[in-house]
């Protein structure tokens, strides 16, 4: 017959030694972790409002090409951002509807929307969606007054205050299916 071998104070130390071994191991572990994870957020900048433009089942979304956490902007700076290349991009086809959504921070503030450099509506709108065909988008006067069609638009939205100043701006370029 065998019989186990008898428990002795050291064999109870030693268990309770290695129990408390793992959870020492284990909390600074967790304290490792959580230190690093401030040290990795505190050098992420804060992400800018998005806006998005949704055509049928496809959505293309940016951040800000310009955005200084809501202080105003300068028209130079305003113009060079709108310059600089889209944000993201969408293909149009004929008679599609197409969505823009902002960010309610956005809407807070007031926007107004931008085809090729030329404002679509006289005063900022306060909504977080708006509709529109499509078609409008591609349909433009050119400088001698006769329509004409374009296969791409460049859409800038611009996030403006009730005093006219520039607080953002983030633009699309919008491609016509080719048929």
């Amino acid at each position: 017959m065998t019989t186990a071998p008898a428990t002795t104070a050291f064999s109870h130390a030693r268990g309770r030694r290695a129990l408390r071994t793992r959870r020492g191991t284990r909390a600074g572990a967790g304290l490792g972790v959580a230190a690093l994870a401030v040290v990795a957020l505190a050098g992420c900048e804060k992400p800018t409002p998005l806006a998005q433009i949704t055509v049928g089942d496809r959505t293309a979304s940016t951040e800000a090409q310009c955005y200084e956490d809501g202080k105003d902007i300068s028209n130079a700076e305003l113009n060079a951002c709108v310059e600089e290349r889209a944000g993201a991009s969408i293909t149009v086809d004929a008679g599609d509807r197409v969505r823009i959504g902002v960010d309610p921070d956005i809407a807070d503030t007031g926007w107004t929307l931008f085809v090729d450099g030329r404002p679509v509506v006289p005063r900022p709108s306060k909504h977080t969606y708006v509709t529109y065909s499509g078609d409008q988008f591609f349909n433009v006067q050119s400088p001698t007054g006769e329509p004409t069609q374009n296969d791409k638009a460049k859409v800038g939205i611009v996030e403006i205050d009730e005093d006219g100043n520039y607080k953002g701006a983030w633009s699309f370029d919008l491609k016509r299916k080719e048929s």
